[in-house]
């Protein structure tokens, strides 16, 4: 007869050896061939995608999960004809890798920084008056053309005595220049920042002509609306705002410092054209307070509403 504590030890072995089993598999998505598609994998895709609602997750997944094992498929086969050995794929595959590389390291830059204080946001809040507690809503009807010295001026006068945009246009193209029309409406955070304080000074029907770095815009305010922030809202997204320009310089003077310590030669065709950017690129300065590379006041504001 066999022993009863003995056979009540095997049946618990084996359940935890089931168990085990079970949580291992289910770390495991599907398998294609030999490899492995993993949970891990999955949820990694779905994270990039956050507008997923918890219903739709479900088949979503499935979705995801479906297009790893082309991927996979497509992969196994790739290798099996040997294209990993090909120059060209080889050379992708390096690019890819240097770009993931440097991308990990800014961020790691960016992530070092510190977050933005209370009194930081306040005073921000404070100081743009037109993005916060004077925000408007525009309609703008708006003449775009490139700046030249020699239509610019001109143009200023003309805009100084007309009475229509359409009178402008037909200025413009009386001369032959080229130039775009455009009408709608706009919040104030997704118009040009150096545009603003120019903006709210113009009353309904005003036409102003607004330079901003090459470009020169003739702008008719046909309707304002005011729609404030209050600093409680505003919050979140200044501090974002503050933290990702503050990345963002960090980022620029971290890439200037390993310039400055790193051997960097052009050579061939390309040692002429480095000699003709390097005094504009010796001028550059880092981005100023106020200003952010890479990132507009749409974006670090948007969502307010």
């Amino acid at each position: 007869m066999r022993n009863p504590l003995l056979c009540l030890f095997a049946a618990c072995i084996a359940a935890l050896a089931g168990c085990g089993k079970e949580k291992a598999a289910t770390q495991v998505a599907a398998k294609v061939n030999s490899e492995e598609i993993t949970v891990h994998q999955v949820n990694d895709i779905l994270a990039r995608n956050p507008n997923v609602t918890p219903e739709l997750a479900p088949r979503v997944k499935r979705e995801i999960v479906d297009r790893l094992i082309d991927q996979q498929l497509a992969k196994q086969r790739a290798i099996q004809k040997k294209l990993d050995r090909s120059p060209d794929i080889l050379q992708a595959i390096e690019a890819a890798k240097s770009e993931i590389l440097a991308r990990a390291y800014l961020q790691e830059v960016a992530a070092a920084q510190e977050r933005p204080t209370p009194d930081e946001v306040k005073k921000y809040y404070a100081e743009h008056p037109e993005l916060f507690a004077q925000r408007r809503l525009y309609v703008l009807e708006e003449i775009a053309l490139a700046q030249t010295n020699s239509i610019t001026p001109a143009l200023r006068e003309r805009v100084a005595k007309a009475s229509s945009m359409q009178e402008i246009a037909e200025w413009l193209k009386s001369r032959g220049v080229q130039y775009a029309v455009n009408r709608g409406a706009r919040a104030a955070e997704q118009l040009p920042l150096e545009m603003l304080p120019k903006l709210q000074k113009m009353k309904d029907g005003e036409i102003e002509l607004i330079e901003i770095g090459d470009r020169v815009t003739v702008v008719r305010v046909v309707a304002t609306k005011a729609e404030p922030v209050d600093q409680a809202n505003a919050a979140p997204r200044i501090q974002q705002f503050l933290f990702t320009r503050r990345s963002n310089d960090a980022i620029a003077k971290e890439m200037k410092r390993l310039k400055e310590h790193a051997r960097i030669e052009y050579v061939g065709e390309f040692a002429a054209g480095a000699a003709a950017q390097a005094k504009p690129a010796a001028a550059a300065q880092t981005p100023k307070d106020g200003q952010a590379p890479d990132l507009s006041i749409e974006k670090a504001v948007r969502g307010f509403r």
